[in-house]
């Protein structure tokens, strides 16, 4: 595409979205069919209001990617972290880490990645059955503070009903721009009441190649990350540091009956992957994970379902300088256990209610000489209560959610700082070590307007508080991903978000739609602030301090679809943007750019095609300590697959093409010690064949 079409194939987009957005508004919303599971399970919770996404078959598989922030990066208000190919996190409406929360199958995912971009989310996509992301009241039966949303992946490790035969997948495939080669196999079967079921999956993939070069503005621009120090990465082609290696095995066992069932699963996890940073590094992670579940359901009258989960998780990984020698270790042991209870239509009601224990140890200390804690040894307790509630009266819906959590962070007192480090200008900020306890409470009101058949208006209010993190409170060192010195703040307060929302849908017929425009404003919004210092003693790394402000995000977003994934042609138009701000003046960082795109598919006789283009627009409105702007890119992606059953085996051989304009994209929402010296990978095919049976 040359550079006068560009802009008119530009416009033209813009034209249309912004047409089928105003034609939209003038219509409404029918009630959702949406569900939430977080647990995989057929007993679902309707969510009346929030816009909430499922991914699962044909989609999923379409999507799919080697992380969970690949995987859902063009989803509607959502984008991605991109630290290279190993980890990537998705960004919720300009909110992410800890405002976010992962979790596998309802459960906390149990890995440090909420605390830095560049440490990878702990779990392998490639047996994912179903991928959710909840928001309100939904949200508020997983955890508090997840003010972004939160996204459960379901792999369906416990099974829930008796399969009649043995059923499994194997799916293997082949990627150009990495030399990726990937792997996945999984079985279910049954002995009596007992199901087994079986997966592991291996993804291992070299160096990325990239469009131009690795720093953006070419090779001759020099970009000052820590001051005093320009920096230029001249490299073309292959992006070093961009590895990707990963591989996991999991087994899961489970007593199927009349009324429920119970079941018990395991998990290992090995990823290692690289850092591509001009330090350069990379990082070599494992985890062991154990499962346990149970529901009965109809336990006793005037209850539809008992349900109780719990989870142990021993995650660690170590970061590698560029050498090869190793420089940090972290480690984290969590557990968690939850009951939830389910009653029966009560005044024409019906509601769940529970309570959630979690107990988390996290330390992260410096390898080698003088070694200190980075993270002192930190015990987080957690202890909550919750209950939703949904009701329906002729053509209006409304849902309550509450939840009281009750955190608390225990230092070990012991651990010596090393407080001898000093930047080269200034003062450092001294670190006390002290037990801290936070008081939440989170709620959530809605209410929906069904004024015609499929068509209705709503409005959503949301308040969510957050404790700090053991990292954001007592962090003192450097951290070799980043390139920073981390500084907590011991002061800091619970952050607490308002979100008001309204949102418009029309959801019946060929053409579909739905838009929504919200404001979440932040009390105590915790972020990492660079103070423009460095430490001569740690690489002349940059210090970030842990700091609190009041701040706002607004945002819209929307889109319209005609016969969308079902047999035919099918489009689907979409835009969304939001923009986060402190009250007193400048921008939050890492703030997602807007985007407009439109997506094409025709499936028939096994055949499906599908084609996505999306716009993102130049991020200029950065934080006063980021560089940029964050340039503008267009994402063209295309495939083309084949189905056909050979015997009692479903063959689907595939053909994906990802950034076929060979584009430099670079997110906003990644911190400048990548965006500016590591785009994404550029043009690249991958062919691949799968089975079902």
């Amino acid at each position: 595409m040359n550079q006068i079409s560009k802009p008119l194939a530009k416009q033209k987009l813009i034209y249309v979205l912004v047409s089928g957005l105003i034609s939209t508004a003038a219509l409404a919303q029918s009630e959702p069919s949406f569900e939430i599971t977080a647990t995989g399970s057929q007993e679902a919770t309707q969510s009346i209001l929030t816009p909430t996404k499922i991914l699962q078959g044909d989609e999923l598989l379409n999507k799919l990617g080697t992380t969970l922030g690949a995987t859902l990066a063009n989803e509607l208000g959502v984008s991605a972290t991109g630290y290279g190919a190993g980890s990537s996190r998705p960004v919720i409406r300009g909110l992410e880490g800890a405002r976010v929360q992962i979790l596998q199958n309802g459960l906390s995912v149990g890995d440090v990645s909420n605390i830095s971009q560049d440490h990878a989310v702990g779990n392998n996509m490639q047996n994912a059955h179903q991928v959710e992301i909840l928001r309100g009241a939904a949200a508020l039966l997983y955890g508090s503070g997840s003010s972004g949303g939160l996204v459960n992946v379901v792999n369906d490790r416990i099974l829930t009903n008796l399969p009649d035969r043995a059923t499994g997948a194997i799916n293997t495939s082949y990627e150009t721009v990495n030399n990726g080669r990937a792997g996945a196999v999984e079985v279910d079967g049954a002995f009596g009441s007992v199901a087994v079921h079986v997966d592991t999956a291996i993804n291992n993939a070299n160096d990325y190649r990239i469009p131009g070069y690795a720093n953006q503005g070419g090779p001759n621009q020099e970009w000052s990350i820590n001051p005093g120090e320009p920096q230029s990465v001249p490299y073309s082609g292959k992006l070093p540091n961009s590895f990707s290696n990963q591989n996991n095995l999991g087994v899961g066992v489970s007593y199927i009956g009349q009324n429920g069932y119970t079941g018990v699963s395991v998990e290992r996890l090995n990823n290692n992957y690289g850092i591509p940073t001009p330090e350069g590094g990379s990082i070599n992670q494992s985890q062991n994970r154990y499962d346990l579940q149970h529901q009965t359901r109809d336990p006793f009258a005037g209850f539809s379902s008992f349900k109780f989960s719990a989870a142990n998780s021993n995650y660690n990984h170590t970061e590698f300088n560029a050498e090869g020698v190793a420089a940090s270790l972290w480690k984290n042991i969590a557990n968690e256990a939850r009951f939830e209870l389910a009653h029966k239509l009560i005044a024409g009601w019906k509601g769940t209610f529970g309570a959630q224990v979690s107990a988390a140890s996290l330390n992260a200390t410096e390898v080698g000489s003088g070694s200190y804690a980075i993270v002192p040894p930190t015990k987080t307790n957690s202890n909550a209560l919750f209950w939703i509630e949904e009701g329906k009266w002729n053509s209006l819906q409304g849902n309550l959610g509450l939840r009281y959590n009750n955190v608390a962070q225990k230092p070990n007192l012991g651990t010596a700082l090393d407080d001898s480090i000093t930047p080269n200008t200034g003062t450092m900020p001294s670190i006390t070590l002290e037990n801290r306890s936070f008081n939440l409470m989170s709620y959530s009101a809605g209410g929906l307007w069904n004024f015609m058949q499929g068509h209705g208006a709503g409005v959503a209010y949301t308040v969510s508080q957050r404790a700090p993190s053991a990292q954001e409170l007592y962090s003192y060192g450097a951290h070799e991903s980043t390139a920073t010195f981390d500084i907590g703040n011991p002061n800091l307060n619970k952050e607490t978000s308002h979100n008001l929302e309204f949102n418009i849908q029309k959801t019946s017929g060929l053409m579909r739609a739905k838009a929504s425009v919200y404001a979440n404003r932040f009390n105590n919004y915790i972020y990492g602030y660079y103070t423009g210092q460095t430490v001569p003693d740690a690489e002349n790394f940059s210090v970030v301090v842990a700091q609190q402000a009041a701040a706002t995000i607004k945002g819209i977003e929307g889109e319209l679809t005609y016969n969308w994934r079902q047999h035919g042609i099918g489009g689907r138009i979409f835009g969304d943007a939001s923009q986060g701000t402190f009250d007193a003046g400048g921008n939050l960082p890492l703030q997602p750019a807007p985007r407009l795109g439109a997506e094409l598919a025709h499936q028939r006789n096994g055949w499906l095609t599908n084609a996505t283009y999306i716009y993102s627009y130049q991020q200029n409105k950065l934080a006063s300590w980021e560089i940029g702007p964050a340039p503008s890119y267009n994402l063209l992606n295309a495939g083309i697959s084949y189905t056909e059953k050979i015997k009692d085996v479903n063959w689907t051989v595939y053909m994906n093409l990802k950034n076929l304009l060979n584009e430099q994209i670079r997110y906003a929402t990644t911190p400048m010690a990548v965006r500016l010296f590591a785009p994404q990978p550029g043009r690249s095919l991958m062919v691949g064949l799968r089975g079902t049976f």
